[in-house]
């Protein structure tokens, strides 16, 4: 059990800082865009789909290494007033009912870029990127964030292995 949850948390890590270099990434890119167009006036055709694809995946691949911070925006009024086994019962709840809509949607994710890899889908823009590229950080983010979720109730259950208190 704590190597399930050694494991999975530093592989949520590394995820979280390639989601880093990928925003410094479309940074860089953006700032060459603006450079190319306002200095050299040309035209740039790929610069703002890797842009959006790179937040977008930086997004969904550094939520596991969010995850283990507690860096999601939640509502923790009741959680806040409730002390002891009722605050267990209510994250234990929250934990599973988290893990039951990311599994789902890390299988649809899958779904999707299954469908785009084998029938050849690609952007419909000049650059023509094959859409398996930017759809892939669905079924990887969220499946590593569903393995995520897994090693923090198992924190839950048992204190001893980095639990928060409840």
């Amino acid at each position: 059990m704590q190597t399930y949850i050694r494991v999975v948390s530093a592989v949520s890590r590394a995820f979280g800082i390639f989601s880093m270099l990928l925003l410094a990434a479309a940074v860089l890119v953006v700032s060459q865009m603006i450079f190319v167009r306002y200095v050299l006036n040309g035209s740039t055709i790929w610069q703002t789909e890797f842009v959006i694809y790179a937040v977008i995946a930086a997004t969904l691949l550094g939520s596991p290494a969010v995850l283990i911070d507690r860096g999601h925006v939640g509502v923790d009024l009741l959680p806040e007033a409730m002390h002891g086994r009722g605050r267990l019962v209510l994250q234990i709840i929250a934990g599973v009912a988290s893990l039951a809509f990311c599994a789902v949607l890390a299988w649809s994710g899958w779904v999707y870029f299954h469908e785009a890899l084998t029938r050849g889908w690609k952007t419909a823009t000049v650059w023509a990127l094959p859409l398996w590229i930017p759809l892939l950080p669905m079924p990887v983010g969220i499946g590593l964030l569903c393995l995520q979720y897994v090693a923090e109730l198992m924190k839950l259950a048992n204190p001893r292995l980095g639990g928060r208190p409840a």
